[in-house]
């Protein structure tokens, strides 16, 4: 039974009034009616208000979704589904339409964000003083509604006279940095919400150098985009539109060429046949990491159920390589076949998590953190064999990560004298920093350095700039090479497996390698928690609690003095480079006994996030015994800092 706007209205109006309905939920409802051209939206609020979903309405209009530094993220589906937008019903039993709402992922947010994206483009380009089309890449993953939202930025691109490229099927987010790179455009975006649930999406948005948007950029097409309160635009006249081209197996093609640059020593790879076994999680993965492992002469086993491109993700919890449960089908797979090594990449792509068969024959599952130190100590150990890296130019040599990611990594460089950089979480920071050391050769040296070859630009980097030899972030994030900007799952499951053709030839394991690692420069581990507080509601505890460590620092932890306190919102902190890092709501946090922690809030999901390091000293008389004395202490300390969240929570 439809009732009419005012009585909805009024009903909405008594929610507020008795605390049920936030008044800014109630205000984004009335900003969204006044400006959707969506004809379901009036019905879904009315919907929604006649079953008093109250919590529904507050998730999803308690905030207006913002085009952020990354773009948007966030539900497509709601937890509660209207008969509205269930609709006819979509494929893989999906809703036919997006959820509506202000904070929700829908056309609304996308047409808005898309016309923002697309005037600021324009201006740039004619800052430059260019008379053109601007130029932007599009590509999608396998998730609910990713398709049709790529397919629905691109009609507004070309009617708002874009040149718009498009991937064909779905493809991974590091191929579409890589495609703008190729393609020499303005801006690329990717359809993605990573390794979120099911019922989430995002638009992954990327400037011209192929790196997700950072400063100045970031800010002045957020500007653009929150001026707008509609999604709905006028088309120009047709011989003023742009046009849309299909990209495929020819740019797939001239990425997997790149990809196989990033081997050092191929020839290691001749007559060592590694059985792998792997898993894209129902994602994009499998399109390039499959083909391109067969090519390097590993024999490829994948998981059948798991191949399948499905948004639903059906066979895990969480499509999410960080976990170890989303990498058991490819595990138990391993076992049956006897592989040595099992891979698994996020729906995007971007993230790769690793299991190793270890010298006792069991299947032994690396870190993000160990997954990074390997890569990144076995490239910076063959350069220098090589002959690459030298005396001369090491100090030009640089390996970047996050603030959150292993020490680990710092304890290597510092061995072989090579500089590490720490950047701020998110791999945004790290292709800014590709982007300086680009720019920093000489014009007159570099001409159109995209063209180069791998050697071509490291011999430029090296005399005149910064040699970038690898970067990882501890969430499963890693990048061997300067050709993509953003976090590769393809190219980390190349290098990964010249990892393993390497321990092969000595006789080892991968696990071997890293227990030589922890005797050579001693025990290091970490241990990430998240606690998960959704909605609304949770949005505003996760904002309380992680703006506590800056109002209220601990000075002493699990009984041991505090001994630095970084706050990086309230301070200035530079980088080892003499940078000033962006502010940020992250707080670094070193005890007296060199046990560290760091406290952020996600910035794509509900939930704050605590990082964990502990370490010893190299050369353990018995490295069991100590592996386990520094594993208790980061238990320890997690103990203490869970009791004391409660306790700043109230």
């Amino acid at each position: 039974m439809r009732h009419s706007m005012s009585e909805w209205k009024t009903r909405l109006a008594q929610a507020v009034a008795s605390g049920e309905v936030l008044e800014s939920s109630r205000k984004n409802v009335e900003r969204l009616l006044s400006g959707t051209a969506n004809p379901l939206a009036a019905a879904v609020v009315e919907e929604l208000v006649a079953g008093q979903e109250w919590g529904e309405i507050n998730d999803r209009f308690y905030k207006t979704m913002e085009f952020g530094t990354g773009g948007l993220r966030g539900r497509t589906i709601g937890k509660v589904v209207t008969k509205a937008e269930q609709g006819a019903g979509g494929p893989l039993g999906r809703p036919e339409h997006p959820c509506v709402g202000t904070a929700s992922m829908n056309y609304y947010n996308l047409g808005r964000a898309m016309q923002g994206f697309i005037t600021y483009v324009k201006r740039n380009i004619a800052a430059l003083g260019e008379e053109r089309k601007p130029v932007f890449v599009f590509a999608h993953d396998t998730r609910h509604f990713s398709a049709d939202f790529a397919a629905y930025c691109c009609k507004v691109l070309v009617e708002l006279g874009c040149e718009a490229y498009l991937f064909e099927g779905p493809r991974s987010t590091p191929e579409l940095s890589f495609a703008v790179r190729e393609l020499k455009a303005d801006a690329g975006v990717v359809l993605t919400a990573s390794h979120n649930p099911p019922h989430d999406n995002g638009f992954k948005a990327y400037f011209s150098d192929g790196a997700q948007i950072v400063e100045p950029h970031a800010s002045g097409i957020i500007e653009e985009v929150n001026a707008l309160e509609s999604e709905a635009y006028e088309a120009l006249a047709e011989t003023e539109q742009g046009a849309l081209t299909k990209l495929g197996q020819t740019m797939d093609r001239k990425y997997m060429d790149r990809l196989r640059k990033l081997l050092l020593r191929p020839e290691l790879l001749e007559g060592r046949s590694a059985k792998v076994a792997y898993t894209n999680l129902h994602g994009t993965g499998g399109h390039i990491v499959v083909p391109m492992l067969k090519e390097l002469g590993f024999e490829v086993l994948t998981v059948p159920e798991q191949d399948v491109q499905d948004g639903r993700f059906p066979t895990v919890a969480s499509p999410n390589p960080e976990n170890a449960a989303a990498l058991q089908m490819a595990v138990d797979l391993a076992e049956k076949e006897l592989a040595s090594v099992v891979i698994g990449t996020d729906p995007d792509c971007d993230r790769m998590g690793v299991v190793v068969r270890n010298g006792k024959g069991t299947m032994q599952l690396l870190t993000g953190n160990q997954i990074g130190t390997l890569l990144g100590w076995y490239r910076i150990k063959t350069l220098v064999e090589q002959g690459i890296i030298t005396e001369s130019n090491r100090s030009r040599a640089v390996v970047v990560k996050t603030f959150v990611t292993t020490d680990f990594q710092a304890a290597i460089t510092e061995k072989f004298g090579i500089g590490v950089l720490n950047t701020l979480t998110g791999f945004k920071y790290i292709g800014e920093k590709l982007k300086k050391y680009e720019d920093a050769i000489p014009a007159g040296k570099k001409g159109d350095y995209r063209s180069l070859t791998e050697e071509e630009s490291r011999a430029l980097r090296l005399e005149y700039s910064r040699f970038f030899v690898f970067g990882s972030e501890e969430s499963y994030g890693y990048l061997g090479g300067d050709f993509v900007r953003d976090k590769d799952g393809n190219g980390a499951a190349v290098m990964i497996a010249e990892l393993a053709a390497y321990a092969m030839s000595e006789g080892k394991t991968i696990a071997d390698l890293l227990d030589d690692l922890f005797v050579e420069f001693g025990v290091f581990l970490e241990h990430g928690v998240s606690l998960v507080m959704e909605g609304a509601d949770g949005a505003g505890k996760i904002a309380a609690l992680a703006k506590s460590y800056s109002v209220s620092p601990p000075k002493e932890v699990d009984g041991v003095a505090v001994a630095k306190s970084q706050d990086f919102l309230t301070q200035d902190i530079y980088d080892e480079e003499g940078d000033l890092i962006p502010k940020q709501g992250m707080i670094n946090i070193t005890l007296a006994d060199g046990r560290r922690f760091a406290v952020r809030a996600s910035g794509t999901e509900p939930k704050i996030k605590y990082y964990l390091f502990g370490n010893g000293e190299p050369g353990p008389a018995d490295l069991e015994a100590e592996l386990a004395r520094v594993k208790g202490s980061l238990e320890s300390m997690w103990v203490w800092l869970e009791k004391d969240a409660r306790v700043r929570m109230g």
